[in-house]
Parts: C-alpha cells; sequence; structure tokens
C-alpha cells in the first residue's frame, strides 16, 4: 500500500512584491522624514508672521524658490493692471494736516503727473509730533503714472536735521549668530519714535552686507546699494566702494542691490533684468518700495502698487531723490508707519498693507527694520 503523498511545508515570510511596497515606502517615508521635520520645527518657532507667508518663504529657502517663483509669475501676469481707464476722484487720506505756511525747511510740493490734479495730490501733510516747532516727518500722495491712473504712490520725506535713524535686526533677518538685540523698537525709546519702515531683501535672495552698533552680521559688498547711518546723525544712499567693514565713523549700514537712482537719474543698473526680484526681474509690476536722499540729505521713502524698477526709480526722482535704492518688494513687505502720539501711541498707515499689523516693529519682527526717532 503506497504512503500517503506529504504537501510540502507553506513558506513564511511575504511574497517578493509585497516586500518591495514595504521597502519603497521606507524609503519615501524616510525621504519626507526630513523635510517635514524641517518644516514643523520652522512653523513652531516663535515669528511675526501668518502660518501662509512663513510657509512660501520656508519654501523659497529649502529649494522650492522655482515654485514660489513660477506661482507668481502665472499670479501676477493674470492681474497685470490694463493701461488707461478711469482715474481716482479722490486719493487716500494720509497725514493728519496741512503744513503751515511758515517752517524752517519744507520740500517743494510734488507736481501732479495727471492734470488736473486732486485735492491734497502731491502736498505734504505732517505725520506726528513736531521737533523744535517743526514738523520731521512729512508724508502725501500722488498718482504717478499717467498710463495707470488708479494707481497711487505714497511717499515721505524725514527731515535729517531732527531725526535720528536706526537698524534694528529681526529674529531671522540678518542671518548671524550675533546678538539681536530686542527685535523691535524698545520700550526705553518709544518716547522718541516717529516712524518705522522696512528694510531691503532677506540676505537669501539679496545677499548685501549688514552692519549696526559696531556688529558686522554680514560682510558689505563692493558695488552694493547702501542706506549708511552715520554717529553724528546724517544718513546718505551710495554704492559701497570700501571694504567688508565700515569706519568708525558708521553706525549703521544696510545694503540691497545695486543703486536704484545715481545723480538724479535712472541707474543703469537698471537694464539688467536679474537683479530686481526672482520673479520676472525688473519687469513685473508689484508693491515695491525704496528710499533715497534729497540733494539736502534729507530721506525720502516711497512704495507703491503694480510698479517695475524703473517706475519705482521714477517715482523717487519726481519725489526729489538723486540717489536712491530698492527696498523689500511683494505685498506682503512694504510697511511705512507713524506714530500720531508720543510714546508709540496712535500708529498710522501711509503704506496700505494689511497683511502687516499697525503694532508691526513694537513687538519682535522676523526682518529687520528702521525706526525714526526725533533728534
Amino acid at each position: 500500500m503506497s504512503r500517503p503523498a506529504i504537501a510540502a511545508p507553506l513558506q513564511r515570510g511575504r511574497p517578493p512584491r509585497v516586500r518591495k511596497r514595504y521597502v519603497v515606502l521606507a524609503i519615501v517615508v524616510v525621504v519626507l522624514a526630513v523635510p517635514v521635520y524641517s518644516y514643523v520645527s520652522t512653523m513652531l518657532q516663535p515669528s511675526s508672521l501668518p502660518l501662509g507667508v512663513r510657509s512660501i518663504e520656508w519654501l523659497r529657502l529649502h529649494h522650492g524658490a522655482w515654485i514660489v517663483n513660477e506661482v507668481e509669475r502665472v499670479y501676477y501676469n493674470a492681474h497685470a493692471p490694463k493701461k488707461g481707464g478711469p482715474t481716482l476722484r479722490t486719493l487716500p487720506k494720509v497725514g493728519a494736516e496741512p503744513l503751515p505756511a511758515a517752517r524752517a525747511y519744507a520740500p517743494a510740493r510734488i507736481a501732479p503727473v495727471i492734470t488736473p490734479a486732486l485735492r491734497g495730490e502731491g502736498t505734504w501733510s505732517r505725520s506726528g509730533p513736531l521737533v523744535r516747532g517743526h514738523a520731521p516727518v512729512l508724508v502725501t500722495a500722488y498718482r504717478a503714472q499717467a498710463d495707470y491712473p488708479r494707481v497711487v504712490a505714497y511717499v515721505a520725506w524725514l527731515d535729517h536735521t531732527r531725526t535720528r535713524l536706526s537698524l534694528v535686526p529681526g529674529r531671522y533677518e540678518p542671518p548671524s549668530s550675533l546678538p539681536r538685540g530686542p527685535m523691535e523698537v524698545p520700550q526705553s525709546l518709544r518716547t522718541h519714535l516717529l516712524a518705522t519702515f522696512n528694510s531691503g531683501f532677506t540676505y537669501h535672495d539679496g545677499h548685501g552686507g549688514f552692519y549696526a552698533d559696531g556688529r558686522s552680521y554680514t560682510p558689505l559688498q563692493r558695488g552694493y546699494a547702501t542706506l549708511v547711518g552715520y554717529h553724528d546723525g546724517n544718513v546718505d544712499v551710495k554704492t559701497w566702494t570700501s571694504g567688508p567693514a565700515p569706519g568708525r565713523d558708521v553706525l549703521f549700514a544696510r545694503q540691497n542691490l545695486p543703486l536704484l537712482v545715481d545723480a538724479g537719474r535712472p541707474s543703469a543698473a537698471l537694464q539688467s533684468g536679474r537683479d530686481w526680484g526672482a520673479t520676472l526681474g525688473n519687469a513685473v509690476r508689484v508693491w515695491r518700495s525704496g528710499v533715497g536722499v534729497d540733494r539736502k540729505g534729507n530721506l525720502v521713502y516711497a512704495a507703491a502698487d503694480y510698479q517695475t524698477a524703473q517706475s519705482l526709480a521714477a517715482i523717487l526722482i519726481h519725489a526729489g531723490a538723486v540717489r536712491a535704492m530698492e527696498l523689500d518688494i511683494n505685498s506682503e513687505w512694504p510697511t511705512f508707519i507713524t506714530y500720531a502720539k508720543r510714546g508709540a501711541r496712535d500708529p498710522v498707515r501711509l503704506v496700505p498693507n494689511t497683511q502687516q499689523p499697525l503694532t508691526r516693529y513694537l513687538v519682535p519682527d522676523d526682518r529687520d527694520f528702521f525706526a525714526v526717532y526725533s533728534a
């Protein structure tokens, strides 16, 4: 009688196809774990920015700049302003009240680009407390381009004889392990605070130098446009021609791109598109801000939506700047805030940036900025 066949024992373990799937899944988990950890840990750090803006900034810094740039390219092209159309009937109100007839010195009214001029267009108004009997910070608004009659430029003028400018490091900008300070307007100085405004590109985007209060956070670069403050209270915007560290007379120096305006004319550097923003160089119309000096050494700040680098240069020249540089761009960043009362009370936006609170710079901010004090 033949013995029955004995079945072969079942093989333990998973089929090869299943094992491969688990290996692939494990690799995917490992690959994603690093960026997920980086993103989550970054979002959990203290910040003054909303989650959406911080997420975009994180993506820029982690090899995703091309994605952000492409999305911005599509968005800005789709929302580019059309030439012509009806003009504005009124301008946004800026400043507290028109200047009195008698004062030590005031810049001339900004001549209208579009006629007839609207009420108050280009006329300077005071924006805060008087210093030695005169308003040291003046503001105005005007329509800067005949082809775009609904676009408004916002301009501020700072009397260098009655103000002192300070450069304040932010929480993450400039990128350095050196002491950050308060990252906001210090409480002890708010009695003298007149205004605050945004600085330039991040170091990742602009690669400019940063020097403040005896510390070199990033080396100063030859050929870069530089807003310089001196210990004697004077300020200047110029091309940096010295070495990576300034002389003893310099209080601060902040660099950003080449000069935008030089000798009262658009800079030759405007012919290059690569310097003026990663999305579409100097061709795309976005919010842009800039700062310059007039022929008497006073600061002129300007910001407007739907600007190219060339049109921003034209705004600054028309407002009296003989040398000027671009500051930050895109709708999140241009900020100019004045304070109607001493102690940083009653803050008022000159630039209508609702993505940033009126308390910006009165609490720790991620980016460096400028503070204007009475002298």
